[in-house]
């Protein structure tokens, strides 16, 4: 998607309002609105993918419950940066 903004300067006009201006259109055209909502847009996982994981976290909740009925409780370690 190409957006051309395009401002001629009048004959009495002085750059800072030149530039005045220009802001002003490409402010009203939403061009910088669009551009950082696609900045951080991530594609969609694969539905295998999605799949996957689901079933990964499952089987280590059901090895987590299995150990805490055992008797051996799961210990978890501290991360880095956390207090």
């Amino acid at each position: 998607m190409v957006t051309v903004i395009e401002v001629k300067k009048n004959t009495s006009e002085s750059n800072t309002n030149l530039i005045r201006r220009f802001s002003r259109k490409v402010q009203e055209s939403g061009i910088i609105q669009k551009v950082k909502g696609k900045r951080y847009n991530e594609r969609a996982l694969s539905k295998l993918k999605v799949k996957a994981g689901k079933l990964k976290r499952l089987t280590r909740r059901k090895e987590y419950e299995r150990l805490a009925k055992l008797g051996k409780g799961v210990v978890k370690t501290k991360r880095f940066g956390s207090k």
